[in-house]
């Protein structure tokens, strides 16, 4: 099949039906980010699924936004992403400001759990990639208790060392063998970005990076409550529980894509005004 994406330019190449489903874009600090609501990100998604097109979706929040200005590779891969989803509050905010609009956030949990309970009446099958051995015991678990339809065909958790290519080539041939038509990666940010970059064209079904949402499913970390995640402090809640291993995240990138932002928004706002 095809590959629908120029590796030699940051440009997405779109498939046919993509403008049925299309939302407007923007960028972000200098990332594309498609500016869509959480109901027309899944159409997408399934529109691909059900055809078989290849695809790769990505959730940015502030720090895989600050990173990508950072690291080529995590910037190449969300510039290559079919979907690059507004998942941070403040980057759904900046969005909307640039395109004088409201904009919701589009979360990967939130997408994962709406999508399975679809996938799941529909028959559709599905593959877990990522996660600790114990995560995917419970995350399956957890799944199949919510969604009894729900068809897992397959589970992988790979070492968190890189995987020598006779290795990445089983993994490759496991999930396209399985018949999913999503791969839902659980890597991290960058870790799971460049991953599937590295796969597009390999990986047959339509890959999407969702993180922390692996851990939140399984029941293994208590996600924001509701009245948090709507006010846009699901990262003070995040901050509370793993302080240790996040307060640099958010002490720096928080700070430095505020900064980015306002830089943005400001040079926006003279650009109209000239």
């Amino acid at each position: 099949m095809k590959d629908l994406h120029d590796r030699s330019s940051s440009r997405v190449l779109r498939a046919p039906g993509d403008e049925i489903l299309s939302g407007d874009i923007g960028t972000v600090i200098g990332t594309r980010v498609d500016a869509i609501r959480l109901d027309e990100a899944i159409a997408r998604v399934t529109h691909w699924a059900q055809t078989g097109q290849p695809a790769m979706v990505c959730f940015t929040n502030a720090h895989a936004l600050v990173t990508a200005r950072q690291e080529t590779a995590l910037a190449q891969a969300l510039s290559q992403a079919r979907l690059c989803l507004p998942d941070g509050a403040p980057v759904a905010w900046v969005l909307g400001r640039l395109r004088g609009q409201t904009q919701p956030r589009v979360s990967g949990p939130d997408l994962m759990w709406a999508y399975l309970e679809q996938a799941a009446e529909r028959g559709e099958p599905i593959f877990l990639y990522g996660g600790s051995p114990s995560t995917l015991v419970a995350l399956q678990d957890r799944l199949r208790e919510a969604f009894p339809g729900l068809v897992i065909a397959g589970a992988l958790s790979p070492p968190f060392r890189a995987l020598d290519p006779s290795e990445d080539a089983d993994d490759v041939e496991r999930i396209n063998a399985s018949g999913a038509r999503t791969v839902w990666v659980g890597l991290g940010c960058p870790k799971q970005e460049i991953w599937m970059h590295a796969h597009l064209g390999r990986v047959r079904p339509v890959m999407l990076g969702v993180g922390a949402a692996f851990d939140f499913h399984a029941g293994l970390v208590a996600r924001a409550p509701g009245w948090m995640r709507a006010s846009g402090l699901e990262w003070l809640h995040r901050l509370l529980q793993e302080p240790s291993r996040l307060w640099r995240r958010y002490l720096y990138t928080n700070a430095a894509f505020l900064r980015a932002a306002a830089a943005q928004l400001l040079a926006g706002r003279r650009a109209r005004g000239s």
